[in-house]
């Protein structure tokens, strides 16, 4: 070939592709029996939305449709807004044998877990949830895996992430007693901390690192061996300097708590949030409702501990319990006195990708199935802080879509089978 032709070649091939890669993509139309409001808790029937990008730009019935959009009819299903899970660990999962797992994790190296973390979120995403709150992880593991979702270099929900839990020595959020001449203490930079200089640190240090959220423990655990569940971790002018440092950099704080006292400290404190809650009394509710804290309460994580205590050591054990049989009291006087709640499960506690039983779980203890979806929806949007983005189907937002056979509203359970599943207008799964 003559070098003027070979030029002209490359030319005409550069303008080809230029052409191809700046052409607007197809629009997607997605039809289904039904379509989910998460604003009003109403099904409708003949459920549409168009999606062009990454974007919904029309939804309803009377939408008009692209004539050369890509239609995809679910037939009968319910179209909803993508899941969104307040309450994650995607960098870490239970196991059945509980000494075997402590013992192979204290010999897993960082970029390692990494992987499993990644397993975590792909399964997450395909279970239909497209946005999640991770609330605590260990070597910035979360960090990474959030900005490798960003990046696209691996599937998963959008991250909203916390970095390391930030509490007291001997805490819920500390190591376990190891020989100190063995292991060395955790410090700030680990998230715990002693004294309100040392958490204003622990925080500041969270958020350098790229922590979006200050996951703070409260009260004690269950799955901690070390400490009683209901006891208050972190004193006044500890939870005045979390706060304020939080709050200054518009950063939101979750509290862990399954005990009362410390709730109301935290909550007198301006957390954001309060986790799980087992054993929270009315005057502790009414104190959320008044001053807007909502509630995640994580009824999957106390039904599965309670459910495979008898796999756990038996001072996790007896912690579980106790927490299972206080948790639906706790849980029904909050529906009643009205306080805001968003769903969340602590997946990691139970295995990721199940996160929808939450759904169920919740209308057993008198949710309603509509009320139990907004909480999945709207509410854990409002407390994440997205939701300009997601959490309601409409014109403008991010096209975050999921599709679960029949009605939803008639079986609850449908949303733990999705049929479809859209994130940021990316398919990412259909029958």
């Amino acid at each position: 070939m003559k070098p003027m032709n070979l030029v002209a070649t490359l030319l005409a091939g550069l303008a080809i592709s230029c052409v191809a890669g700046g052409a607007e993509e197809r629009p997607i139309v997605l039809k289904a029996s039904h379509l989910f409001d998460s604003k009003s808790g109403r099904l409708t029937d003949g459920g549409v939305v168009v999606i062009q990008g990454d974007r919904i730009t029309a939804i309803g019935g009377g939408a008009t449709l692209p004539a050369n959009a890509q239609v995809i009819d679910l037939g009968n299903a319910t179209l909803l807004p993508g899941f969104i899970d307040a309450h994650v660990h995607l960098g870490s999962e239970l196991q059945k044998d509980f000494f075997r797992a402590f013992h192979t994790n204290m010999f897993r190296f960082p970029v390692e877990q990494s992987h499993y973390a990644a397993l975590y979120a792909k399964r997450t995403l395909d279970a239909g949830f497209t946005t999640v709150r991770n609330l605590g992880a260990s070597d910035f593991v979360d960090i990474g895996l959030r900005n490798a979702i960003n990046a696209g270099v691996t599937p998963g929900p959008r991250m909203i992430t916390a970095a390391h839990s930030v509490g007291s020595t001997a805490g819920h959020c500390d190591n376990s007693p190891f020989p100190p001449d063995l292991i060395e203490p955790s410090g700030p930079i680990d998230g715990v901390c002693n004294g309100a200089d040392e958490c204003r640190a622990a925080v500041r240090y969270q958020m350098k690192w790229g922590a979006d959220v200050i996951k703070i423990c409260a009260s004690g655990g269950v799955l901690s061996e070390a400490d009683p569940v209901d006891v208050p971790q972190l004193t006044t002018e500890e939870l005045t300097a979390i706060m304020s440092e939080a709050h200054a950099w518009k950063k939101k704080v979750a509290a862990h708590s399954h005990g009362d006292v410390a709730a109301k400290l935290a909550i007198d404190a301006g957390v954001d949030s309060i986790e799980h809650a087992s054993f929270l009394t009315e005057q502790t509710l009414q104190l959320m409702k008044s001053k807007g804290t909502y509630l995640v309460p994580t009824r999957l994580a106390v039904y599965w501990v309670n459910k495979e205590a008898a796999n756990l050591p038996p001072a996790i054990a007896e912690k579980a319990r106790a927490a299972y049989a206080a948790h639906e009291k706790m849980f029904r006087s909050a529906l009643k006195i009205g306080v805001p709640i968003a769903f969340g499960t602590d997946s990691g506690v139970s295995p990721h990708g199940m996160n929808a039983k939450e759904f169920a779980l919740l209308t057993e203890i008198g949710m309603t199935p509509a009320a139990a979806l907004i909480s999945g929806t709207r509410e854990s949007a409002k407390l994440l802080g997205v939701d300009a983005e997601v959490g309601t189907l409409e014109t403008g937002k991010s096209a975050d879509i999921v599709a679960v056979p029949g009605n939803v509203l008639e079986n609850i359970a449908a949303t733990e089978a999705p049929l479809f599943v859209m994130k940021r207008g990316q398919i990412v799964k259909q029958p």
